[in-house]
C-alpha cells in the first residue's frame, strides 16, 4: 500500500466538527462507532480522548493495544449524569458530592468504590474507578449519545505527551482508530485534577487542571 493510499484511509476516518455545538449527525455516527465496539479520538477540554464503550471488555483490550499501555495502569471513565454513576460505583460519600457540585461538568476525575463485575482491565484491579463528568459540548453530547460510560484516557501512544490537536496524533494511533472528530485545536496544558475518595479520605494523585487548593477550598464548603 502507497502512502498517498494511507493518507487516503486516514483522512475518510476525521471529521471536523463544531466545538460549540456539534453536529448531531456527527455525534450519532461516532456514538454508534462506540457501541459497535470501535474506537473514537474526541475532544475534551484541554487534550484528545480515546473513547470507547467502558463496560466492553474487548473495547477496553482495544485501548490498551491502541496505546501500548500496561494493564496495570487503570483508566478514567466519562458520564453524562448521576444515573450513569450508578453503574459504576457502588457509593458516593459527601466529599465527592461536594467536588461533583464545584467542579463538574470540568476537570476533576473522582475516583471512587466500583461496583462488582467491572472489567478488571478497566479497574487494573484495584476495586476504584476514576470518573468524570466532561465540560466539552462534543465530549458531553457523545456520551449523552452512546447512552453509556465511555473511556476518557489520552489519544496518545502511552509514555508520549497528550496532544492538543488531531495533526499532533500519532499516525500509529490514528491508523488504529475507528473515527477522529476534529474540533480544532485544544487549549492543551494539564489533564483533568484526580481525586482518591475511595476509601473516606481525600488523596489527590494528580494535581491538574482544577488546582488541589481549590479542591480542600470546596470540600470546606
Amino acid at each position: 500500500m502507497n502512502g498517498k493510499t494511507e493518507h487516503l484511509k486516514l483522512s475518510e476516518k476525521i471529521r471536523a466538527i463544531d466545538p460549540v455545538s456539534p453536529q448531531t449527525d456527527l455525534i450519532r455516527q461516532a456514538a454508534d462507532r462506540i457501541l459497535q465496539g470501535g474506537v473514537v479520538v474526541f475532544p475534551t477540554t484541554g487534550l484528545y480522548g480515546l473513547g470507547a464503550d467502558a463496560l466492553n471488555v474487548q473495547a477496553i483490550s482495544k485501548i490498551f493495544a491502541i496505546k501500548g499501555r500496561s494493564k496495570a495502569k487503570p483508566i478514567l471513565v466519562l458520564i453524562s449524569g448521576m444515573e450513569m454513576l450508578e453503574l459504576l460505583v457502588t457509593h458516593v460519600p459527601l466529599a465527592a458530592r461536594k467536588i461533583m457540585d464545584a467542579f463538574w461538568p470540568g476537570g476533576v476525575t473522582i475516583v471512587l468504590e466500583a461496583v462488582p463485575g467491572l472489567p478488571a482491565s478497566l479497574t487494573a484491579g484495584t476495586g476504584k474507578i476514576g470518573v468524570r463528568m466532561p465540560a466539552h459540548p462534543v465530549a458531553a453530547a457523545l456520551v449523552r449519545a452512546a447512552g453509556i460510560p465511555i473511556t476518557g484516557t489520552s489519544a496518545n501512544i502511552s509514555g508520549a505527551g497528550g496532544c492538543s490537536s488531531v495533526s499532533g496524533i500519532d499516525p500509529a494511533l490514528a491508523e488504529r482508530v475507528d473515527m477522529i472528530l476534529n474540533a480544532g485545536p485544544l487549549r492543551g496544558g494539564a489533564g483533568s485534577t484526580v481525586v482518591d475518595v475511595s476509601l473516606g479520605k481525600i488523596h489527590v494523585l494528580r494535581e491538574g487542571a482544577v488546582p488541589a487548593e481549590a479542591i480542600c477550598a470546596a470540600l470546606s464548603r
